[in-house]
């Protein structure tokens, strides 16, 4: 069974002991920088999962570092994680803006940070799963383009019906529940209680009423056969 890479940047030597011991006993291959620059160059030829990377740093501090590393095509869609003092002048928003996947404060207890990143990992797991499962029965939906293929002719959605049909196309076979669906799609907003049922009607009028099934009192799924 594969590894998962772990990279950790940090220049206090007693942290990357500390994180490195607690990770490798866990099962996970373990790579270490203590600045930026190196960093970059590990982690082209490491490839790891995740990055646990520092924010105060000397030669490339952790946000040039998680910049750079988000220009390189092997690095695009790694996990990064900022690890940072409380004490830190640093603004969590500042650091999504660089690309970060999460922050997490110093000092951490290592069973915390342990879970954080088996959290992050299943994360990155799942959006694979939701990616690879886009097409069945000859529906396909593409995220990026905001395009649906039925049968190999392409339509266009309503921001709403293509939300659900999403959220019901990244799972196939599974059950949406009406909260769940009204949770992932509508939010906040205020609508009324048929919303979920108007907008089911017009994709199967759109799609045919063989892709969607009504769990009746439960919700929603897609059909896998």
């Amino acid at each position: 069974m594969r590894k998962e890479k772990i990279l950790l940047v940090d220049d206090e030597p007693d942290i990357i002991d500390l994180i490195s011991y607690n990770l490798e006993k866990e099962g996970y291959a373990i790579e270490t920088a203590t600045n930026g620059r190196d960093a970059i160059a590990i982690a082209k030829e490491f490839l790891p999962d995740l990055i646990l990377l520092d924010v105060m740093m000397p030669e490339m501090d952790g946000m040039e570092t998680c910049v750079e590393m988000r220009t390189t095509d092997s690095l695009k869609h790694t996990i990064i994680a900022f690890l940072t003092a409380r004490g830190e002048d640093y603004s969590q928003i500042a650091g999504f803006d660089a690309g970060a996947d999460d922050y997490i404060p110093k000092p951490i207890k290592p069973r915390v940070l342990i879970s954080r990143i088996q959290a992050l990992l299943r994360r990155k797991g799942n959006a694979a799963a939701d990616e690879a499962a886009t097409e069945i029965n000859g529906l396909k939906i593409d995220k990026e383009k905001y395009l649906v293929t039925l049968n190999g002719n392409d339509m266009s959605l309503p921001k709403k019906e293509f939300e659900l049909l999403a959220l019901l196309l990244s799972k196939p076979g599974r059950v949406f529940t009406r909260e769940e669906i009204f949770t992932a799609v509508w939010g906040d907003d205020v609508v009324g209680d048929r919303t979920i049922d108007v907008h089911i009607r017009k994709l199967r009028e759109k799609l045919g009423n063989e892709h969607i099934s009504t769990i009746k009192g439960v919700g929603y799924k897609i059909e896998t056969r």
